[in-house]
């Protein structure tokens, strides 16, 4: 996690640990809330408010009928 913290790719990372895939070196990684806030920090607002997700009624019924 510390080599996140200090910009490092997880493909490079992935490398030095040998992991054939990033998806190998996922298993072993998880943010903390620094990370998240860092993420957090570049994400710009959209001037829009958010709302909560209202799924529309033809594919609540093809849900609801499986």
């Amino acid at each position: 996690m510390s080599l996140m913290h200090h910009g490092v790719d997880l493909t490079v990372i992935a490398l030095w640990l040998g992991h054939e895939s990033c998806e190998t070196t996922q298993i072993y990684l998880h943010a903390d809330m620094q990370l998240k806030e860092r993420a957090l920090a570049h994400a710009t607002a959209s001037g829009v408010a958010p709302t909560r997700y209202k799924p529309p009624d033809p594919l609540l019924a093809f849900l609801e009928s499986l």
